[in-house]
């Protein structure tokens, strides 16, 4: 059961490296557009398509990502017997860990 439990983490994990992507492109969506219309950031002074064509692109790649994650972490959860309140926030969570470390390390 052990085995599971670090193949979930390990999954995730790795999951995390492409799922950069996805979670660029969504905060590149809210900063031009609805965060930027509440006065919260500043729009990039070049982005003059719409943002209709980020939906087209983000959308996508969203659904794409989703279903691959939820097709690894489908049968790994099963088997690593945890409580899915426990196993599916974690693995979100262990997912956005590589974005965190690109963060942090930008402004180091």
């Amino acid at each position: 059961m052990w085995k599971w439990r670090l193949t979930a983490v390990g999954a995730n994990l790795l999951l995390g490296v492409p799922g950069v992507i996805p979670v660029w492109l969504a905060w590149y969506f809210l900063t031009n557009g609805p965060l930027a219309d509440v006065g919260w950031t500043s729009r990039e002074p070049t982005e003059n398509d719409g943002m209709m064509l980020w939906l087209v692109i983000i959308v996508p790649v969203w659904a794409a990502f989703g279903i691959i994650w939820w097709m690894v972490n489908e049968p790994v959860g099963r088997r690593a017997a945890l409580n899915p309140r426990v196993y599916w926030p974690s693995g979100v969570l262990l997912t956005l860990v590589p974005t965190g470390v690109l963060i942090v390390g930008s402004y180091v």
